[in-house]
């Protein structure tokens, strides 16, 4: 999945990213693959401190704070955050310390679960099928008595409306690439994927939401 982001950022930025910044970077993984994928130096911070010495050695990883970035203004070219925001309780707060960090042309790429879909975990790789089955009942649960929100505990994510605000209100400019991510991911579902997206159900259908722009 960080792969198709780094095609997607790749079409999308006119210059490729010298130094990343991965937001919520968990063991490391993401940082180190787009480091490779984008020839950039990648920093990735987390809560946890947790890493995988494997990625550690191909990206710098460290323990931060989302909402008080100790970096520099105008630090890095891009700032990406995939399934971070969410878990951030002051997630605007976060969010404008990514925009202080990046430099005047800077890009960023932020991905959240999709609070308006109908399921959701079905690409994990590392959950079976009970897992899925039970995330899928907890969701609908929390839907179904009106807590189905982040701040209530819920992995809920934001709607695509939602996400686009936040950052519209931060950043000077907002892109959707929803789709244009789930078609790199399934280049061999274009068809009904495309279906999809023109007729507006994929904003149910898609389990997570994926924007870029600039600073």
């Amino acid at each position: 999945k960080t792969e198709a982001i780094a095609r997607c950022l790749r079409r999308s930025i006119p210059e490729p990213p010298a130094r990343i910044l991965v937001v919520g970077c968990g063991s490391g993984l993401e940082a180190a693959i787009l480091a490779q994928e984008l020839g950039a130096h990648a920093t990735g911070i987390d809560t946890s401190a947790d890493f995988d010495p494997a990625h550690a050695g191909r990206a710098t990883l460290q323990q931060g704070d989302a909402e008080s970035l100790e970096f520099a203004d105008e630090s890095f070219d891009l700032v990406y955050s995939y399934h971070a925001l969410e878990h951030i309780p002051r997630y605007r707060a976060a969010l404008a310390e990514m925009r202080r960090v990046l430099t005047e042309g800077g890009h960023y790429c932020v991905g959240t679960p999709n609070r308006l879909r109908l399921l959701g975990y079905m690409g994990s790789k590392d959950a079976s099928p009970w897992q899925k089955l039970l995330w899928n009942a907890q969701d609908w649960s929390a839907r179904l008595r009106g807590r189905f929100r982040n701040e209530y505990g819920a992995h809920a994510g934001f709607s695509a409306e939602e996400l686009g605000a936040a950052l519209g209100s931060i950043f000077s400019s907002v892109q959707d690439i929803t789709l244009q991510y789930y078609l790199e991911v399934y280049a061999d579902k274009a068809g009904p994927l495309g279906v999809l997206g023109s007729i507006g159900v994929g904003r149910f259908l898609l389990p997570s939401v994926y924007f870029i722009g600039r600073r």
